[in-house]
């Protein structure tokens, strides 16, 4: 039942970090799997939550790790955030925003939405480093006054190489305590950045999973729309922490060169360098 279950695995909705690097380094495993998910026709895309950079950055931070990539195999939670807004209102609408390049560029870059201080129809908050007293009284205020309060992911914590640090969950909390105003999010575990991500590969839940290391971003967005949850013990949890949850990955390995052994044995065409299933299309063929 198992090997059933990764066979009919098609399309790949994978975390960056924590899964694919951590820090400035690849983790074992990356390059070749990859490599692997190409040969066979499994259709990748990229998923984060961090809505500071853009595709072409984390493109240009895989390459050089040795992964190529293109950028439209990377869905970050600014470009989640900016497809829901898209559907959801018209061209010009005003926005107060408070976040960095990535969030920035997805919501300004192209004069869809305006930026508006005043009386903005949108308040979009994301992870912002220069966050001072004067952006979170402005957001206050807009949201008070009857705008829609929007954050492009839930994360309270962020780590970095000198520990854990406040994440834009952290800034969502703050404006959330000013208004008592919950906001709405984008960012994964909530449904509208997963289904984006279908949407963009074309993928159906019974043939999609999602591979990550978080139990409540990664596994908990992926149970909601009935994914198949590959889980990585080479980020932020480990066994004790999935013992002790309520959020139970499908698979479980240690680290991505186990997860490829394992695929490949389930998958007995992979032997074959190049192989694809009957039906089976990478996103761009």
């Amino acid at each position: 039942m198992e090997n059933d279950r990764l066979q009919q695995i098609r399309h790949l909705l994978a975390d960056m970090d924590g899964v694919i690097y951590s820090g400035e380094q690849a983790l074992p495993g990356a390059a070749d799997l990859v490599r692997w998910l190409e040969e066979q026709g499994i259709g990748l895309l990229y998923i984060t939550n961090n809505s500071t950079r853009t595709p072409q950055q984390y493109v240009q931070k895989l390459a050089g790790l040795g992964i190529a990539a293109r950028a439209e195999q990377i869905l970050t939670s600014s470009l989640a955030t900016r497809a829901y807004l898209e559907r959801a209102a018209p061209r010009c609408t005003g926005l107060y925003l408070i976040g960095e390049d990535g969030l920035r560029q997805a919501l300004l870059g192209d004069g869809y939405f305006q930026v508006e201080e005043t009386r903005p129809a949108y308040v979009v908050v994301g992870m912002d480093h220069q966050l001072n007293y004067d952006k979170l009284r402005r957001a206050t205020l807009a949201i008070r006054a009857g705008a829609r309060f929007i954050g492009s992911n839930p994360d309270r914590t962020f780590p970095t190489p000198e520990g854990i640090i406040p994440g834009a969950g952290a800034n969502l909390a703050a404006l959330e305590a000013a208004t008592d105003v919950r906001p709405t999010i984008i960012g994964k575990p909530e449904r509208w950045m997963m289904e984006e991500a279908m949407r963009r590969l074309g993928a159906e839940a019974p043939h999609c999973a999602v591979l990550g290391d978080r139990l409540e971003t990664d596994i908990l967005g992926g149970k909601r729309l009935g994914l198949v949850t590959l889980m990585v013990l080479t980020g932020v949890h480990g066994r004790e922490d999935i013992a002790g949850s309520e959020v139970q990955p499908d698979f479980v390995f240690e680290s991505l060169v186990a997860l490829k052994q394992a695929w490949e044995k389930a998958r007995p065409e992979s032997k074959r360098p190049g192989a694809k299933k009957g039906g089976d299309r990478a996103p761009d063929d």
